[in-house]
């Protein structure tokens, strides 16, 4: 790729909405240049005979299926520890004057 131009390093702040001064292109330049260095080093890597890896932990999923549990009781059941209802919604003291 080689080293990113003056010009390259103003598109991509212009694209980031960065105002950047004179020095701080000077130095994006060359560290972004330094990066993209380092992603052509990776890209000629041989990954031929590996499978993609989505997590390293070897943690895996717990979680049970869902399943509807009958506790015996029905929500008008529950109503009764209510201290008020009214047309099957509650009812509270008012809360805004």
């Amino acid at each position: 790729m080689g080293k990113l131009s003056r010009d390259d390093v103003l598109k991509l702040a212009k694209l980031a909405r960065l105002d950047l001064s004179p020095t701080e292109i000077d130095s994006y330049a060359d560290e972004l240049s330094e990066i993209l260095q380092y992603v052509e080093i990776l890209q000629t890597v041989d990954v031929s005979g590996l499978e993609p890896t989505n997590q390293v932990t070897g943690l895996v999923n717990v979680t049970r299926p869902d399943e509807i549990r009958d506790y015996g009781y029905g929500p008008k059941d529950l109503y009764d520890n209510l201290p008020a209802m009214e047309n099957d919604q509650l009812k509270v003291k008012r809360m805004i004057n």
